[in-house]
């Protein structure tokens, strides 16, 4: 059976819902699973539900899991005197990627953007300096290199300052205005290892 206007129209709406997916990416998406077996766009479909039932965010990182703790926080040879502040889970596999940061990581959830509305009480920063009391001896700061991204590093440098902990941030080579998903290997391993202090 066909389906009918209505339903290629809902798909695409549903399609541009998503980020940087304009008309014309989820009129072709559309089509593309039109044209799909059943059991692809069947496989499509039970990966979203999966997705939605099983994914969570961890109790003491909030980065995306499906256990609580996340493999991270519980893995004991991981570097417990450390953590990596991100904006989104997304910076966490970025980070991993590299195969060199052995500590924990701290999930934001987003940047301080006053003109969206996004204050502190938005972000996962109390959270943050709970764990910092809890004799993490540095804290790197690995926001994005955007107006945004600096500012909530600022944030949180002038924050952690009463803290006995040594702040850093990641080391410049990374494009400006980038997000730390867009980087290469290579340059995350550099700005990882070149990290500076934060005054």
């Amino acid at each position: 059976m066909r389906p009918t206007v209505d339903s290629v129209e809902r798909l695409t709406a549903a399609f541009q819902k998503l980020p940087s997916i304009g008309r014309r990416t989820a009129q072709r998406l559309t089509f593309y699973l039109m044209k799909a077996d059943r059991e692809e766009a069947l496989s499509l479909a039970e990966a979203i539900i999966e997705l939605k039932e099983k994914t969570r965010y961890c109790s003491i990182c909030f980065n995306l899991t499906e256990t609580d703790p996340c493999s991270v926080c519980s893995d004991s040879t991981r570097n417990s005197s450390i953590i990596c502040v991100v904006e989104e889970p997304r910076d966490v596999l970025a980070v991993e990627k590299t195969g060199q940061y052995r500590g924990l990581y701290h999930v934001l959830g987003g940047v301080l953007s006053p003109l969206d509305g996004i204050g502190p009480d938005n972000l996962r920063i109390r959270e943050l300096q709970e764990r910092v009391r809890n004799g993490v001896q540095e804290v790197i700061l690995a926001t994005s290199a955007t107006a945004e991204g600096e500012t909530t590093s600022v944030y949180l440098a002038k924050l952690l300052r009463p803290y006995p902990v040594k702040v850093s941030r990641l080391a410049q080579g990374l494009p400006v205005g980038g997000d730390l998903e867009i980087a290469s290997k290579e340059t995350l391993i550099r700005a990882i290892e070149e990290r500076r202090k934060v005054e």
